[in-house]
């Protein structure tokens, strides 16, 4: 094994709404299929001998398996995750046979196809195994650790003093697990009234916090490989009520855009969830729009939550809790601004579902459209036949 490689030390070093994801899949859709790819937004430039390195992290997360500790934390923390996916859980094991590495020069390809319930573990863990790989193999310096303490922590006083709650979602684009790791210790260590907890299981159950997240662009996506564009939204929101009746209730707001997501965002739902979670264009937009939809329904909106989780920093949330301070609940996801703050470049890198199997179908191309079209993803046939269908003009 190269000894520059990494490896991720547990299997729940991943986000927490991978999991629950899965248990939906599980019990809902286990004989579907999925294709994910590698999207290099960024375009890094990748070192040579890059795809080998990896495929060495990837071979080596075949051991991984849930511990009975592990297994305990899911139990205590999370009951709304059932005992027979649990014990599923503790039989899972990766099979690197389903992910497909190619080094061209220096681009980079990465895909994964197999089983939904499989596969929708390995989007998160590649790509923060890419990331650590890309700065362990081009020998770049980060600053040391007291320095990433110090950071945090000065960034964490300054949104206790917005009076801003905070949860760390870096996971995929972070420089390092051991970056990771100092930082959400120094935010369990400096929380205040502020940090609510990090969406990594594996950080959670290290410093004893809470693991945050829902769902994923992903579960709108086959929905509408399996249902049509038109019912991917409501089929997506009523199965996860079906599944955790009432639990984990921030809704994703924007695979189809905001203005889809609300046409389908009826009174039930509204009620049913806490809040929508915010991840492309205008955040005070956005605010302004979820505000307007539950006052229409006779929603008192400072009884739901927005969270806001789009590549922000201190300005932007700044920004956000002033305009939204008094008018509806808020909350912040943030990502790399946490575990990417080194003193390098972060990376610009995504994974994205491209093609869904829902059983008895076929292989049919899926496409996420947010509201940013450089956040866009899939085959522009695909993407301008969900424009036409959903009657979307940006």
């Amino acid at each position: 094994m190269h000894p520059s490689i990494a490896i991720l030390p547990s299997i729940l070093d991943n986000d927490f709404y991978k999991f629950t994801m899965q248990q939906c899949v599980v019990k809902l859709f286990p004989r579907a299929r999925a294709r994910y790819q590698f999207i290099n937004r960024g375009k890094h430039a990748f070192p040579e001998g890059f795809a080998d390195a990896l495929q060495e992290s990837v071979n080596a997360m075949a051991q991984l398996k849930l511990s009975k500790k592990e297994k305990q934390f899911f139990a205590d923390t999370c009951p709304y995750l059932d005992p027979v996916y649990l014990d599923f859980l503790q039989g899972y094991r990766y099979d690197p046979h389903e992910v497909k590495i190619v080094q061209d020069g220096d681009s980079l390809s990465v895909h994964v196809e197999g089983l939904w319930y499989r596969t929708i573990l390995w989007e998160v863990p590649l790509l923060c195994l890419i990331s650590e790989n890309y700065y362990r193999l081009r020998d770049e310096q980060r600053i040391n650790d007291a320095a990433v303490k110090q950071i945090t922590k000065e960034k964490m006083q300054r949104y206790n003093e917005l009076g801003a709650t905070i949860a760390e979602f870096g996971t995929r684009r972070r420089h390092s697990f051991e970056v990771h790791q100092v930082v959400v210790e120094t935010l369990k260590q400096n929380a205040g009234k502020g940090f609510v907890g990090t969406s990594n299981v594996y950080l959670a159950m290290l410093n004893d916090t809470k693991p945050i997240g829902t769902h994923a662009h992903e579960w709108f996506m086959f929905h509408a490989a399996k249902y049509g564009f038109k019912m991917a939204n409501i089929m997506a929101l009523e199965h996860w009520v079906d599944v955790f009746r009432g639990d984990l209730g921030i809704a994703l707001s924007d695979t189809y855009t905001t203005d889809e997501f609300f046409e389908s965002f009826d009174k039930k739902f509204a009620k049913l969830f806490d809040g929508v979670r915010h991840d492309s264009g205008d955040p005070l937009e956005f605010a302004n729009k979820t505000i307007r939809h539950y006052q229409h329904f006779g929603i008192d909106p400072l009884s739901k939550t927005i969270i806001f989780s789009d590549a922000l920093d201190y300005n932007k949330v700044k920004r956000i809790t002033e305009h939204c301070k008094g008018k509806i609940g808020h909350s912040f996801g943030i990502g790399t601004n946490f575990t990417n703050d080194v003193g390098l470049t972060p990376m610009n890198i995504v994974m994205k579902m491209t093609e869904a199997f829902p059983e008895g179908q076929e292989w049919t191309p899926v496409v996420k459209l947010s509201d940013e079209r450089g956040k866009y993803t899939g085959e522009p046939e695909t993407i301008d036949l969900a424009k036409r269908i959903l009657n979307i003009h940006v």
